[in-house]
This record gives structure tokens, sequence and C-alpha cells, in this order.
């Protein structure tokens, strides 16, 4: 069968840094840091005082205060990126084979902030009170299906669920489903919103949360000094489309995506396997899927989360994937400045990724301080750097050993 090219021409983004696409990717670029107190609960009684959260979007400006109510804020803040997605990609609702259009669209936990408040009703209440929005809010699948319903998109419509892998696993669905031809347009991405007292209390006692009270010195990934990762919020969306499909009607085109590879290190539910074996053979197979050579790769944009063992990992990861080339490759933790996105964290990165090619701007890993020995890579510390890119990579790992990367070309018109 023959491979069909995938491109990206729509993007949308809310993200710690920004509410569009654009506003964040600019962030990105001037290193700004979006972790700071926790506003959204008090935090008097826990541990972890910071967070990287959305800041000033009207969701009921947005979507509708009634249709918002009816939502958890994992969709609400996934129909914002989507609604500009589509916006950005020019895609006619109303024209085109609205079944080779689909959604393929990831979160990690979806409606935890839901589960909480349905809990303390039902505890107050009896839980025959519960809203009857519920289930609705809290299925991880629900975000996918507004957007199909939003869009008329009738096509494949699927909810990737791979923890922090899963924005990454739904860009690489997505681009697979349109290459190998069942579908023209695809809807991807990733949404996630665990600011909550459960959700952070969960992270907190299995001592993934960084206990740090120093915004600048919280997410610090690849840093000696690192201690957890930031929980962050927020959604990435991508409409990815079949080349010819995209010219025909004029499209925008920001990059390629040319590889992928997903595969699990089947070892444990939260720990990476020894000397990241896992994450390196994924990036092999994403390398081997787009047809790409080591040495060909200019810039990878890491899961880095500033967790001790996932930095050093990935590290192992990148030199045991690359050889000699790891030295002389830019890696980079957008983490440093959105914090941990979960389910969301690999469709952001994608849209980075893309601009980083589109813009020839490797963007900073901020708030690096400190050199490990074991994270012997070119960080990009604190500043971003012009450069060359024309292939790059962007990776994701999660719990259960869910490993997940795609490989994406800067556009070139032949």
């Amino acid at each position: 069968m023959e491979r069909r090219r995938v491109v990206i021409t729509g993007m949308g983004a809310v993200t710690p840094i920004g509410n569009t696409a654009p506003d964040s990717w600019a962030a990105a670029r001037a290193g700004v840091c979006g972790v700071g107190p926790i506003t959204r609960y008090d935090t008097g009684e826990m541990k972890v005082k910071l967070a990287a959260e959305v800041k000033d979007l009207d969701v009921d400006a947005l979507l509708g205060k009634r249709e918002a109510k009816r939502m958890d804020r994992f969709t609400q803040l996934a129909l914002a990126a989507s609604d500009e997605a589509v916006r950005d990609s020019g895609l006619d609702l109303e024209q085109g084979d609205k079944e080779r259009r689909g959604v393929i669209f990831s979160s990690g936990i979806g409606g935890f902030e839901t589960v909480g408040e349905a809990h303390r009703r039902g505890m107050e209440r009896g839980f025959d009170s519960v809203s009857p929005f519920m289930i609705p809010r809290i299925i991880s699948n629900m975000a996918a299906g507004h957007m199909a319903i939003r869009y008329g998109f009738t096509g494949m419509c699927s909810c990737v669920v791979t923890a922090c892998a899963g924005g990454t696993n739904a860009v690489g669905d997505a681009f697979r489903h349109i290459r190998d031809g069942y579908g023209d347009v695809v809807l991807c991405g990733g949404a996630e919103a665990a600011i909550t007292p459960l959700a952070m209390g969960g992270f907190t006692s299995m001592k993934a949360l960084t206990e740090c009270t120093d915004p600048a010195r919280a997410s610090i990934p690849f840093d000696r000094e690192r201690s957890g990762f930031v929980m962050g919020e927020g959604a990435g969306a991508l409409v990815l489309e079949e080349l010819d499909h995209a010219l025909a009607r004029g499209a925008r085109v920001y990059a390629e995506v040319v590889g992928y590879g997903a595969n699990c290190d089947a070892y444990h539910i939260t720990a990476p396997a020894p000397g990241g074996r896992g994450g390196a053979a994924c990036m092999l197979q994403a390398l081997a899927d787009a047809g790409v050579r080591p040495e060909q790769v200019d810039y990878i944009n890491a899961h880095g989360t500033s967790t001790p063992m996932n930095d050093a990992c990935e590290t192992q990861a990148i030199h045991t994937a690359f050889g000699p080339h790891a030295g002389r490759l830019m890696v980079s933790s957008t983490k440093s400045m959105t914090g941990h996105l979960l389910g969301a964290a690999g469709a952001v990165e994608a849209i980075f990724t893309a601009l980083a090619l589109r813009d020839g701007f490797a963007p900073p890993t901020v708030g690096y301080r400190e050199p490990d020995p074991q994270c012997d890579l070119d960080v990009v510390p604190n500043e971003g750097r012009q450069a060359a890119l024309r292939i790059a990579l962007s990776n994701s790992l999660g719990f259960g050993g869910h490993n997940a990367a795609v490989v994406l070309k800067r556009w070139e018109e032949s």
C-alpha cells in the first residue's frame, strides 16, 4: 500500500504560558515560566504549593455558559484548543466528506475535578443526588466526542489513554490513520485538568511532584537539583491532513509528520526501564518509520519531566538511540515552562516542535543552573537558540511503561 504524506494544517493550544498556540509559542521562545502558587484551591494543609495553571481563560465566553457548565474543565480546555485549531486550518466544515474526517484525542485522567465535586455532593446529600452530567463529564473520551459532534466529523473518533504518552500517541495514531488511507483529516491532541486536591494529593503521596516552593527552581528538567515534576493543565489540538487534500484547498502547512514509534517497557507501573531501553527502542522505531538516520535529527523536544529517574533514563535512552550524535543534538524540555500537562503534554510539545522547525528556533530549558553528569546533553539552557532545523523528534514516556515518539520534518514545498 502506498504511504500517503501527512501534514499539520491547524494548531490550537491552551497552556500555562498562553491561551492560544501563537501566544504559547511566543512565551516558550522567550523562556517564560508558567509555574506559580496554586489558586484553584486552598493548599494550606497540603505539601505541594505550586502548579502551572491556565490563566485568565474565559470558558463561558468561548463556549457559552450553559454548554460549559455541562463539561469538566478538561473538556472545556480541549474545545478551546480544538476550536482554534479548526479555525486555523481553514477547513470548510460544511463541505467535504465528513466520514473521512475523524478525531483522536487523549486525556490521561479525564474529569478529575468533577469526580471530586461529585464525591463531596454525594457525601453531603446522598449519592443519588449527583448531577446527571457527572458521567458524561468524567469519562476520558468525552472531549473527543464533543469535538466530533461540534464539527460534524463522522469518521473514526477515539480517545487514547496512555498516561503521559497519550498526546503523542494521539498524534501518531492520527498520522497512521491518514497515511494508511483510512481518512483525510484527523483532529488530534490531548487535554488535562488535574490541579485538584485529590489528584495532587495522589501524585504527592507517590513522591512524583516537587515540594519546592520557588517557582524558578521547581520545574527544572535535567538540573542536578530536580526533585519531581510540577503539575500543569491545558490542551493542545492539531489538524492533521493528507498532503494532496491540504494542497487542493490551498491550506497553509506548518510541518510534515514523517514517523511514529510506540512501545512499552513492560517493566514497572511507574519507573522507566533501566537505561531507558524502552524509550531508546521507541525513538529508533520512529526514526525507522520515517526513513531517517539518527544523525539527520537536529532537535529533540524531550519528555524531560524534572524527576530524578526520568531525566537520567531519558538521557541514557538518547545516547543509546543516537550514539555519538547525541552530543551534537539540541535537547530541550518545554515542561520547564509549562509544567507537566500529562495527557496533553505530547500534543502541546508536538505543536512546539513543529513551530521550532518552522522558525528555525530551539526553545530553551529554563531554570537550568546545576549541571548533572547523568544528564550530559545540550539542553539549550535558559535561552532559546536560532538554528537550522530540518528534522525533529518529540518524546513522551508514560506511567505503565508507555513510550511514544513522533518525527516531524520542516515543510519544504517541492
